[in-house]
């Protein structure tokens, strides 16, 4: 549950304390940038750097009255540098303080993302490097279909993180920008300089071309790219929980020393872990649409996106956070059953050979209808059959045995051909 998340780092990413120090952070660079340009006394810009400070409680206590929060920050940091605090805020409006300190937490917050999914990669990195030739049965409609490998299996998911990687790479510059352009966004009663020299301060890019507010594209962008993480983390814990199942146990997550299943069932050893992580993914989803809404906005700004985004943003980057660090150690102490992989893929005499006996048959000189036929009859007997035997019903069916050599059909038992061109994925993944 996400009470149980301890790690405290994203949650003060988003605290109320953070979120007034990014807008004391900008407040103080654009006083900053002002001096530079000789609008602003070098000793009222140290005496706002020395004393400038803030109080959570006071901020509200001061905005229960004025009942604006950007005024009732501003009286609170003025209440600590005196005279020099009429050297902050000039020109600007309260948007520029929101979205510029709201662009430093998110710069922030894909920060931590991007070394939680590091963490993620190298963990399956080394699972999927581990078995590299562990034998499974790959499926399709949940179907038993022909041979792969885990390590294949898994290399899968390496490959989709390592997109999630360079998304988030991509992210955390889409949403450095900041403005500080004053009402309207026109630079009427401030300058452009301070805006390129206050995101120079902070690390930030100038918007472009912001109204107001800077356009909320860039928080929809945020929000459906970490949806887009947590479906492939789901991806992933479904597959898990399906491979964990009783008739199946293929994988299994750990399950600690104490660790109980069921009040009622003393044997159960359930994959609760990708549960969560498959149920949280569905929270990221939630949030998309409400982020798709904010960005049509009336005009050059109204307020109805701020009520949104100040539930979703932190919602959003605390619940991935919490699911990279579940995957991680999910996949860290996975357990995998080779011997349950190999009775699996072989059940009912190994029917899931049945192509590469087809294409024997046709190799042979059968048309291949007649080959489907002959195939299929022998694996529909053994399909589903208590004892039921592919390989015995081919060894003793005499127009498979007119065609074919009792080593040219084990041949078709071997997995070596499954495995004989999964060198070319181990070498795009570096693996």
């Amino acid at each position: 549950m996400i009470e149980r998340y301890t790690l405290p780092e994203m949650g003060a990413v988003w605290s109320e304390q953070a979120k007034f120090q990014s807008w004391l952070e900008v407040e103080i660079a654009a006083t900053e940038a002002n001096c530079r340009l000789g609008r602003v006394p070098q000793e009222a810009v140290d005496t706002i750097k020395a004393k400038a400070s803030f109080s959570v409680d006071r901020i509200l206590e001061i905005e229960a009255e004025v009942r604006h929060d950007v005024i009732a920050f501003l009286t609170n940091v003025n209440e600590h540098v005196g005279d020099a605090g009429r050297h902050i805020h000039v020109g600007m409006t309260s948007s520029d303080v929101l979205d510029t300190g709201l662009a430093l937490q998110l710069k922030r917050s894909v920060a931590l993302l991007r070394t939680e999914l590091d963490a993620l990669a190298a963990a399956l990195r080394n699972l999927a490097g581990e078995h590299k030739t562990t034998e499974m049965i790959g499926r399709s409609h949940a179907i038993h279909g022909e041979p792969i490998t885990f390590g294949f299996k898994v290399a899968g998911w390496l490959a989709e993180t390592e997109r999630n990687r360079t998304r988030l790479e991509r992210l955390q510059s889409d949403v450095a920008v900041g403005q500080v352009s004053g009402a309207m966004g026109t630079y009427a009663n401030t300058d452009p300089q301070v805006e390129a020299i206050t995101c120079e301060i902070l690390g930030l890019t100038p918007d472009i071309a912001s109204t107001q507010v800077i356009s909320r594209d860039r928080h929809a962008d945020y929000v459906q790219t970490l949806a887009l993480v947590g479906a492939s983390l789901e991806r992933f814990s479904t597959e898990i929980r399906n491979l964990q199942r009783t008739d199946v146990l293929e994988v299994e997550e750990n399950f600690a020393k104490g660790q109980k299943g069921s009040s009622a069932m003393p044997h159960k050893r359930n994959p609760i872990r990708s549960e969560r992580i498959s149920g949280l993914a569905r929270v990221l989803r939630s949030y998309v649409v409400a982020a798709l809404e904010n960005v049509a906005l009336w005009h050059e700004r109204d307020i109805s996106h701020s009520s949104t985004e100040r539930m979703m943003l932190p919602d959003v980057s605390v619940t991935l956070h919490f699911m990279l660090r579940e995957m991680t150690a999910v996949v860290q102490g996975l357990g995998v059953y080779p011997e349950n992989m190999r009775r699996n893929m072989n059940i009912y005499g190994g029917v899931v050979f049945s192509q590469r006996v087809l294409l024997a048959l046709v190799e042979s000189g059968l048309n291949r209808e007649e080959a489907y036929r002959i195939v299929q009859r022998n694996a529909h007997t053994a399909w589903n059959t208590t004892g039921g035997d592919f390989r015995a019903n081919l060894e003793a069916d005499p127009d498979v045995s007119a065609k074919m050599s009792a080593d040219q059909l084990a041949d078709c038992f071997s997995t070596a051909l499954h495995q004989a061109n999964l060198e070319v994925i181990w070498q795009r993944l570096g693996l």
